[in-house]
């Protein structure tokens, strides 16, 4: 079954790829429900068409686990209950991974300021910027060097 190059990568994602963690909300690239990695940068997939995508890695709220593993900030975010009903989660994890990926140990307002774009009802955000920042100081060095002749 083809796929007309103008479909929004959300409705690949879902409907042909069966991959429903992404969200579909607002339509128009506001609340954050469908955040999808495209090459590692953050975007939101309903409105991205699909021909954009071509030969581009894609990864989605599925693709945060790794050998039947969840990653560390999913497991923070169970841990510190940074979900509530959990229809803004899987877009609020996919951003949090970028964020983390440009910044190791972002401040509370930083994490906030990058989640503007993410919707939530539920939680106040508190919790999911305890989580952020807890699975950002558990990948942190330790600060111990392996320094020659110390």
């Amino acid at each position: 079954m083809e796929t007309e190059p103008w479909t929004p990568l959300l409705d690949v994602l879902r409907e042909r790829a069966g991959l429903t963690g992404t969200k579909a909300g607002c339509a128009i690239g506001v609340c954050g429900l469908c955040s999808v990695l495209v090459d590692g940068k953050l975007v939101s997939a309903c409105l991205l068409p699909v021909a954009a995508v071509a030969g581009w890695d894609v990864t989605t709220v599925e693709g945060l686990a790794q050998g039947g593993r969840l990653s560390a900030l999913q497991e923070a975010f169970i841990e510190h209950g940074g979900f509530q009903c959990g229809i803004c989660t899987p877009g609020q994890l996919v951003a949090a991974t970028a964020l983390l990926r440009e910044r190791a140990d972002p401040a509370p307002d930083e994490v906030r300021d990058w989640l503007g774009g993410n919707l939530c009802r539920c939680t106040g955000y508190q919790q999911i910027v305890d989580s952020i920042r807890s699975a950002a100081a558990a990948a942190a060095p330790t600060g111990h060097r392996d320094v020659p002749g110390a």
